[in-house]
């Protein structure tokens, strides 16, 4: 008996599996029906109407090609002062960090002996002097040898150039400043002895200052005497100029670039030698240039293309490029002023497809 019940249960299960499987497959298959027709016809909508779109008027663009390097700041002119001779220091004429003027007398080194040589020079030149005139009077009356007298007019040139030999070495006793400048922290101190190895002090000129970098080969002939460069350093948020003076004529082997300074005004000192500048340097500016969306241009196998409006109708149009930003890139050929370049839904595009402008950018 409990046999006969369980094998109708499961019959009645069988049957209800049945019916239920096959109203809902019934009413899944009309659903999939209705649903493939009506997207038939959305599709067949989508494909017969115009594609909403936003387009841009070319127009010319000022472009500029700036590439952004580092470089190294160094005062216009630079110099170790050294002593030419050596001695005892007896006098040192300028404070430290201060500015000095060319020719002014910085240091001075002991010199009595030379000017003592100088002295008795002078004395024996006069004599010489003396006797080269008087052989001479007797020479016109013949009355000495012309021997004689080559002999005393060499004696009186020797002295000479002897007495132009300390006035050479006392010159040297005495250093001067060979350039205006803020001279530096002093090594010597009065009294001490100063010899040709020993640094007196760093003299500077800091006004206009150098400005020293280095530029890839390919942007050499960008790069001319007279560029202007601007830049800043750490120690200040000021941005400066400078101008472009020399250019080194050889290409490094090894980066494959080429050194290029420029000149900076530093009337008030805000720029300190020794630092390093963030150059932005504008190579090129080309004045009458289309400039477009990246995402504009579409690449082909030979060539690139954009698409335009006319008419509420899409045409693509074969372009050249050049340079390039990080939004836009330049269209050298292809496209004049007052097209309608499109910018959007390019994924749609196809020649001849119709249009429906939402948007105009100028």
């Amino acid at each position: 008996m409990k046999i006969r019940y369980i094998v109708y249960i499961a019959i009645a299960l069988i049957i209800g599996y049945l019916v239920y499987n096959k109203l809902h497959g019934d009413n899944k298959k009309n659903s999939t029906e209705q649903g493939g027709g009506g997207g038939k016809n959305t599709k067949g909508g989508k494909k017969g109407g115009p594609v909403p779109v936003m387009v841009q008027i070319v127009k010319d663009t000022v472009i500029n090609t700036t590439i952004d390097i580092t470089g190294t700041i160094d005062p216009n002119e630079r110099v170790n002062l050294i002593s030419q001779t050596a001695g005892n220091i007896t006098a040192i004429n300028f404070t430290e960090g201060a500015r000095v003027t060319k020719g002014q007398v910085l240091v001075k080194v002991y010199d009595q002996d030379l000017q003592a040589t100088l002295k008795q020079n002078e004395y024996q030149i006069t004599l010489a002097k003396q006797n080269e005139f008087r052989n001479r009077t007797l020479l016109e009356k013949e009355a000495v040898s012309r021997q004689e007298y080559e002999t005393s007019l060499s004696e009186y040139n020797t002295l000479r150039a002897q007495a132009d030999v300390t006035r050479a070495q006392i010159a040297r006793t005495i250093i001067r400043a060979p350039f205006s400048g803020i001279i530096g922290l002093r090594n010597v101190s009065p009294g001490g002895y100063l010899s040709p190895s020993t640094s007196i002090a760093t003299l500077v000129s800091t006004n206009p200052m150098k400005v020293t970098f280095n530029i890839p080969e390919r942007y050499r002939s960008l790069v001319k005497n007279g560029s202007k460069i601007t830049f800043n350093t750490a120690g200040s948020r000021k941005n400066f100029t400078a101008i472009v003076y020399a250019i080194d004529p050889a290409i490094d082997p090894a980066s494959r670039t080429v050194n290029v300074r420029a000149r900076a005004a530093n009337p008030n000192n805000e720029i300190t030698a020794g630092g390093f500048a963030k150059i932005n340097l504008i190579l090129e500016k080309s004045p009458r240039t289309i400039m477009v969306p990246t995402q504009c241009v579409v690449p082909d196998l030979k060539s690139s293309k954009v698409f335009i409006a006319r008419n509420d109708t899409a045409y693509a149009v074969n372009v050249k490029t050049d340079n390039r930003t990080d939004t836009q890139i330049e269209v050298t050929e292809g496209l004049k002023i007052g097209d309608s370049i499109i910018i959007s839904g390019i994924i749609q595009m196809r020649p001849k497809v119709p249009l429906k402008i939402v948007k105009v950018l100028h």
